[in-house]
């Protein structure tokens, strides 16, 4: 096993956005079996170090690989195209304005009914966000578009935890 492997390689999954998370999970309880720590109490202090190393380096990928906005981040990350989120703002003036319509709304809803629809609508945009990603990444193969699309649903990401 070589943990400088991509997350993909690592737990033996094709590097794509759309992957199956029945096989992810099955492929993680696999090599988890192998390589826990607890399986190396009787061993060296230098195997249950890399023992722990390990087990990090497979939960860290497992938890990356499982949560599809992390996936296509990482994907991008893989292709040469780095996210940046602390310092990238450039959206367009469409999406701009799509924002500050989303923030008066939450603004003016009163009641938990109004916010629950605003945040239903902010998820199902993000589901399109979704589906638009893994067309950009699998069929396309245009990880420029697809990171324009991370950056909106990371938006939409955090607005919906605000709510």
């Amino acid at each position: 096993m070589n943990l400088a492997s991509d997350d993909f390689t690592l737990l033996s999954i094709p590097q794509q956005y759309a992957i199956d998370l029945t096989v992810l999970h099955t492929q993680w309880k696999t090599l988890m079996a192998i390589t826990h720590p607890d399986r190396f109490i009787q061993s060296s202090a230098n195997e249950q170090r890399l023992a722990m190393q390990r087990s990090m380096r497979i939960n860290e990928a497992y938890q990356r690989l499982k949560n599809p906005l992390k996936r296509a981040e990482y994907l991008c990350h893989l292709r040469g195209v780095h996210i940046n989120t602390e310092n990238n703002t450039a959206m367009s003036a469409t999406f701009l304005m799509q924002q500050i319509e989303w923030h008066e709304a939450l603004a003016d809803a009163s009641h938990d009914i109004d916010k629950q629809r605003i945040k239903n609508k902010l998820l199902a945009q993000a589901d399109d966000y979704k589906n638009s990603i893994q067309t950009a990444l699998d069929i396309n193969n245009d990880t420029n578009t697809a990171a324009t699309f991370i950056l909106s649903w990371l938006f939409i990401d955090k607005l919906v935890k605000q709510i």
